[in-house]
């Protein structure tokens, strides 16, 4: 066991065999983040305890509606109650003011203010609400976050509604533009004394089975028009097959936009290289900015269950699922990848992370 997780481990390329195994490794590490969802939702419905949850769950195949009395069926329907009153008002969210550090939050301010004009920057991150432990704290480490990078653009993965609840309350310094309402969903958020919101829309993909959606919106960045896209694919080995066929539609999608204009795609792609490949890599004037800007390893790995334990995770995997993709203006204003880095690599004081992917913190430069 200890070889295997050593194998895995490794950037080198692995034989299939290996590849194989680790594929099945976090299928079955989504198939237990799923039943600890289920056992979390079980449990506020029913007020009963996680173990009691998981023995009547597993004794139903994981069917948690033959274990719910009629009455409360209802509520499975808006299974994050629990959820909305543990982020309620009393979260005390600003992301004005709940920087992680003062000194740092003024730093940034000052370096934001010289680079207004000449640099723009972006955070995209699953921000796991699908998890309900720990959901109160957790948000705030990832409302933290956003507070002192303060960026231009987020892109955000996973989000439920007490997030958006919270975000309409304390970001009121962004407009904000969510890619459903219900059950879990993509936000995109703008922060309004720079970004200008045009338009938006929401794009289906048609044969989903997992609510999964393309978010698109229109902006314009001192008077540049950018197209600025978020996602989160179909998740698994299982549904690779899927998942191509949703990025195939991303990158149509990217590919209809105007030559004019600047287009940003960020999210949880899920995506394996082998993936891409079977479409023949990106279009030619389609750039995954981790590779334009060299693979820079410290940031290579956005899923890592080595190092983030949110999962307690028997096995241990590496992947990049959370992607930024890139493809400039045919002419005018120039925006060109600068730097990437992860964030949310420090434990809260509840012992677990803000969520179990590492958020991206892109930086372009803007040339008039």
């Amino acid at each position: 066991a200890e070889g295997r997780r050593e194998e895995a481990a490794k950037p080198a390329r692995r034989p299939p065999a290996a590849a194989e195994e680790e594929d099945e490794d976090e299928e079955a590490l989504h198939v237990a983040k799923r039943r600890k969802v289920l056992c979390s939702e079980f449990a506020a419905i029913t007020s009963s305890d996680a173990a009691v949850a998981r023995s009547f769950l597993a004794g139903s195949g994981w069917h948690m509606e033959r274990n719910i009395p009629q009455e409360r069926q209802v509520m499975l329907n808006h299974p994050l109650t629990d959820a909305q009153q543990q982020l309620g008002p009393s979260g005390h969210i600003d992301l004005t003011e709940d920087a992680t550090t003062s000194n740092a939050s003024d730093k940034a301010a000052d370096s934001r203010e010289k680079e207004d004009d000449s640099n723009v920057s972006l955070i995209t991150w699953n921000i796991d609400g699908l998890d309900l432990g720990e959901l109160e704290e957790r948000a705030k480490g990832v409302f933290a976050y956003l507070a002192l990078y303060n960026p231009d653009i987020v892109f955000l993965q996973e989000v439920i509604p007490p997030h958006i609840c919270l975000l309409q309350m304390k970001a009121s310094s962004y407009t904000i533009i969510p890619g459903n309402i219900d059950g879990y969903f993509t936000v995109i958020m703008l922060k309004k004394s720079r970004v200008k919101l045009l338009k938006h829309e929401i794009i289906p993909f048609p044969t989903t089975t997992m609510m999964r959606n393309l978010l698109v919106v229109h902006v314009s960045i001192s008077g540049n028009e950018l197209c600025l896209m978020t996602s989160h694919l179909e998740s698994t080995k299982k549904h690779s097959k899927e998942r191509i066929k949703q990025l195939q539609m991303v990158l149509n999608k990217i590919q209809k936009e105007s030559e004019s204009t600047t287009v940003i795609f960020g999210g949880d792609t899920n995506l394996r290289d082998s993936e891409v490949a079977k479409l023949d890599d990106l279009p030619k004037n389609v750039t995954d900015v981790w590779e334009f800007l060299g693979k820079p390893q410290h940031c290579r790995y956005t899923w890592d269950t080595q190092s983030n334990t949110n999962l307690n995770a028997a096995y241990k995997c590496k992947m990049r699922f959370d992607r930024v993709y890139f493809r400039p203006a045919a002419q005018g204003t120039h925006i060109i990848p600068r730097s990437m880095d992860l964030i949310g690599l420090e434990k809260l004081d509840c012992g677990r992370f803000p969520s179990d992917h590492w958020g991206i913190l892109c930086n372009f430069d803007l040339i008039l």
